[in-house]
């Protein structure tokens, strides 16, 4: 529900592996060590960013995260999208 949702709200970026069917998590850790194995080579800096965002629907007020989307100018069949999973989240 959640993959066609996003699908329809706009273009699901080839790197995108959460909400889909498809096992990107080996694609996902290979192209970090070959990041990582490239940034060795080059001598430079490599930053990376893991986000979990298992439980922070339940854990930020709702209210912060649509305002937050919405002050990023976050497109607003995203924001709409991600107000129905903080709504759904609640019902669970």
């Amino acid at each position: 529900i959640t993959t066609a949702r996003l699908v329809r709200a706009g273009p699901i970026n080839p790197r995108q592996w959460g909400f889909i069917s498809a096992s990107g998590c080996s694609d996902n850790l290979k192209l970090l060590q070959l990041m990582v194995r490239r940034a060795k080579q080059e001598h430079k800096d490599l930053g990376v960013v893991f986000v979990d965002i298992a439980k922070a629907f339940d854990t930020v007020c709702h209210g912060h995260i649509i305002a937050g989307l919405i002050q990023r100018g976050v497109d607003p069949h995203i924001v709409n999208l991600v107000g129905e999973i903080t709504i759904t989240s609640l019902r669970t």
